[in-house]
């Protein structure tokens, strides 16, 4: 199975998860160059090389206008994230986050909808999630997938900033991750993966730093409310390390893109890229990336299961999904027999042993049960990879499976699915010109 394992023992921020994914790609230099190509107003890419504590890697440089922000902390030591937040609603406010970072945000939430569309002006007013979404759907020569990723990442920082500040997401406007830096450093990202196209995304522990942050409204905690609102059930820690590891950004792309947080799996390393902040400590401040193929074999797994004779087959099937979209493995029904002679189903979800309890409280939230049970089981798996075949009705993914002796190829039902339809022709059709 190609696996991502990102590194995150010094947080993350944009551009740092998109330096550590160049050192990954065979031509870096021509990666940086198609991200110059795709529009983006007023924005250049720059990828420089960086040395941390002695380790080599690289540096994504990101220029609006000519211009790349920058600013100072009050002991006059340069700062990467900067965060400014100003809300103009029933009242006003303004947050002036001063502190040590590896990039530079500003918020401004401006609740008055006005939407400017000259592009060539760094601070524009394209700042809502709308106008978001107006710049990267219609200006941007990006696939649709990439797209999607983009505006999904944007979403999970309008939801946080709506949860941390109590305005409407629909009424966030954005200035820190809505400037063109910003939407650069996610859209590189977003690029980068689906370029890479791993089929799993391992994230190890996202070390959000420590201490204490000051704003005009007095001194916050680190992580930054936002931060800590996206990174909900995820695994982070603080150290020694005083200041703002882990920006807003940083932490909703690795929340859409991680299939799972833990440990480095067992893999054969093939790629390492190291992605380099501005700012020197005593740890090497890089995010680490390294791409490799994880074995077939054995592994634990749990399976949940409970009884439902209450339920109707639509809340049944309204379940599974959300089992599905919480990380589980595989779920399934089995129809029996209840008490009072009720037909009724089993419900069976199996996990990875450290998803149990978050499939334990889905069980609860999505249905009716009041008990769920679990053993522990042993799982036998095919490495897995996937791979992209040309055919007359476009491009179709392919899955394929080996181990123990076997092969077993498989077209992604999805595409053969649009195939068939942008066609006019049966999934059967599609699948034989194929092969």
């Amino acid at each position: 199975m190609k696996t991502l394992y990102i590194g995150c023992n010094m947080g993350a921020a944009g551009d740092m998860l998109t330096a550590a994914l160049c050192g990954l790609m065979p031509d870096p230099e021509g990666f940086a160059a198609r991200l110059n190509g795709l529009g983006i107003p007023g924005v250049v890419y720059a990828l420089e090389p960086s040395v941390k504590c002695g380790i080599t890697g690289l540096h994504m440089k990101v220029t609006v206008n000519g211009e790349e922000e920058e600013s100072e902390d009050v002991h006059g030591q340069p700062h990467d994230h900067e965060h400014e937040h100003d809300h103009e609603h029933d009242h006003e406010h303004e947050h002036d986050h001063e502190h040590e970072h590896d990039h530079e945000h500003e918020h401004h939430h401006d609740h008055d909808h006005e939407h400017d569309h000259d592009h060539s002006h760094h601070h524009h007013s394209h700042t809502s999630l709308h106008g978001i979404g107006h710049i990267v759907r219609d200006h941007l020569d990006l696939p649709e997938k990439v797209k999607d990723d983009v505006m999904a990442v944007y979403s999970l920082i309008a939801e946080a900033e709506s949860a941390a500040h109590g305005v409407p997401a629909e009424e966030i406007h954005f200035h820190e991750v809505g400037a063109m830096d910003a939407v650069a450093d996610v859209t590189a990202v977003c690029l980068a993966m689906a370029e890479l196209n791993p089929d799993q995304v391992v994230v190890s522990p996202v070390h959000v730093g420590a201490g204490q942050v000051r704003c005009a409204h007095g001194i916050l905690p680190v992580p930054a409310p936002a931060t800590a609102y996206i990174l909900r059930d995820v695994p982070t820690y603080g150290g020694a390390v005083m200041g703002e590891l882990c920006t807003p950004t940083g932490a909703a792309l690795l929340k859409h893109f991680a299939s799972r947080f833990g440990d480095q799996p067992v893999m054969r390393v093939e790629k390492i890229g190291y992605g380099m902040g501005k700012k020197d400590f005593e740890a090497a401040n890089c995010v680490r990336a390294m791409l490799g193929e994880t074995e077939a074999g054995t592994g634990e797994a749990a399976v949940l299961s409970c009884n439902l004779d209450d339920m109707t087959p639509e809340d049944v099937g309204f379940a599974m999904d959300a089992l599905f979209e919480g990380g589980a493995l595989d779920v399934w029904t089995a129809a029996a027999g209840m008490k009072k002679n009720r037909p009724g189903w089993v419900l069976n979800v199996l996990c990875r042993p450290e998803d149990r309890e978050k499939m334990v409280r889905l069980l609860f939230r999505h249905t009716s049960t009041i008990g769920v049970r679990e053993e522990t089981v042993r799982r036998y798996t095919l490495e897995r990879r996937t791979e992209t075949v040309s055919g007359p009705c476009g491009e179709i993914r392919k899955k394929i499976s080996a181990g123990y002796g076997v092969t077993r190829e498989k077209y992604e039902y999805d595409d053969l699915s649009a195939a068939a339809k942008a066609s006019g022709k049966s999934i059967a059709e599609v699948r034989g010109e194929l092969e």
